[in-house]
């Protein structure tokens, strides 16, 4: 009798026992914890926050991030364009997706010039710039013309786009690789190849993604010890109108978006909460790309919209960097004394639709392209760009999150478009009801008819 109620109680217990919880922590919150803590580092003890070691830690943690960006955009951009058998699909796609690029960025512009012309956060102030202090900006600027950008599209050499991480050749690369495996014989191994590095690669994420609450750290610490809070002084009023202007942008304008498309914008912001405190921590939407592609696939997205899409964005879709743009530049001329007429100001809406393409999802990126821009529009103005140079830092946290959620925002909506989103998978991870992507694999294949084509297994 006991030994039957031996070999009972186990199978009991078995079926009765919860499923452990790997983490009662969760990641975003540990990240929180992290630049909470590096803030006060920073206030407390500025010369601690910015030794060398500790900047590093946010260095560090981006650095690995975006080791791995290449080879996730490779691998699923192919996987995803290879199981898709309708080639002028991946083209219609791609075109939905620049052209609904190009209205927001418009309209992204429109906003900045139209709250600086407003509010003329440069009213008042008077100051006598240094050029000596932007002239490394001003040499990098006079390389980033519209022809340098097209030719950059295409890279040196295969392995080149890899090495040196350029997200748009690597992306054109692997678009034209994946056409190439559509309806070829004999790729069937490569295919399946393919799928599993995909899924290696993505693991690989996981392991990164531990170290984001040191990066967050790292990089919250760095920058207040540096900067200090009395940084932003009379400057406030400049960042609190840039904030408070992507705000508006992403609540009202992308807010509308998502009502035309069906689906409630502050959810799916609170879905991607990780991501987003990931870019905040870090100054660069780069960091959460991985993660993103992750979240949004896990969230009922195709994988060849998703693999399109989102990398495309990151090149064509820089909404913080256009209202930053024409916000700072309004805001410099107001400072210097330049009156700009309205003509001057639609040339500033034309050229920062220029040079804003291009310039990666990095800290610093939307500094370089106003110098482009005030170089094309009034040359004497590109000195007042180091009035704002020592509050950069704080506005291109703002930029990073206005991109990200930009770039998100048109994954879903092309999705849509395309019929390319299961609405009941979507609605589900915008009420937590499925398990976050940071727990799971999620990157399954779609082919035309919607039938899995996951090869992992």
């Amino acid at each position: 009798m006991t030994q039957l109620v031996g070999e009972l109680t186990p199978m009991r217990s078995s079926s009765t026992e919860k499923p452990k919880r790997r983490c009662r922590f969760p990641l975003y919150a540990q990240v929180l914890l992290g630049m909470v803590l590096g803030i006060l580092l920073g206030y407390f003890l500025p010369n601690v926050a910015t030794n060398p070691w500790i900047e590093a830690m946010g260095t560090l943690f981006v650095k690995l991030v975006k080791m791995i960006i290449a080879p996730i955009i490779f691998c699923t951009v192919v996987s995803g364009i290879a199981h898709v058998s309708d080639a002028a699909k991946v083209g219609r796609v791609a075109l939905k997706a620049i052209l609904y690029f190009e209205v927001i960025s418009t309209l992204a512009l429109l906003i900045g010039l139209l709250v600086a012309e407003v509010i003329q956060p440069g009213r008042g102030m008077k100051a006598a710039p240094d050029a000596a202090a932007v002239e490394k900006y001003q040499k990098q600027a006079e390389h980033h013309t519209t022809l340098d950008f097209v030719m950059g599209i295409v890279p040196k050499t295969v392995v080149s786009a890899f090495v040196d991480g350029e997200i748009l050749q690597v992306l054109f690369f692997s678009v034209i690789f994946g056409f190439a495996l559509i309806g070829a014989e004999k790729v069937d191994i490569l295919h399946n190849l393919i799928d599993q590095v995909a899924h290696g690669m993505f693991a690989v994420v996981k392991i990164i993604m531990k170290f984001a609450p040191f990066g967050a750290f790292g990089a919250m610490a760095h920058t207040v010890g540096k900067y200090g809070i009395k940084t932003l002084g009379s400057l406030l009023g400049l960042v609190a109108t840039n904030y408070l202007t992507s705000l508006f942008f992403v609540i009202c304008v992308l807010g509308v978006v998502c009502l035309i498309a069906r689906f409630n914008i502050f959810r799916f912001l609170y879905y991607l909460k990780h991501e987003l405190l990931l870019v905040l921590a870090t100054s660069s939407s780069e960091s959460a790309l991985p993660s993103l592609m992750q979240k949004l696939q896990a969230a009922g997205l195709s994988k060849p919209v998703v693999g399109l899409v989102v990398p495309l964005g990151y090149s064509f879709n820089l909404d913080g960097t256009n209202i930053y743009m024409t916000l700072t530049t309004l805001f410099i001329s107001q400072v210097m004394g330049v009156d700009l007429t309205w003509g001057d100001k639609i040339k500033v809406l034309a050229v920062a639709m220029l040079t804003s393409k291009g310039a990666a999802g990095v800290s610093g990126a939307g500094f370089i392209t106003l110098a482009a821009t005030l170089s094309s529009i009034h040359p004497e103005l590109v000195p007042g760009m180091a009035i704002v140079l020592g509050i950069d830092k704080f506005m291109s946290e703002c930029r990073s999150l206005t991109n990200i959620c930009g770039n998100a925002v048109a994954a879903v909506v092309i999705a849509a478009m395309e019929g390319e989103l299961n609405r009941e998978k979507f609605h589900n991870a915008l009420h937590g009801k499925v398990v976050e992507s940071d727990e799971e694999d999620p990157v399954p294949l779609s082919d035309e008819s919607g039938s899995s084509t996951d090869h992992s297994e």
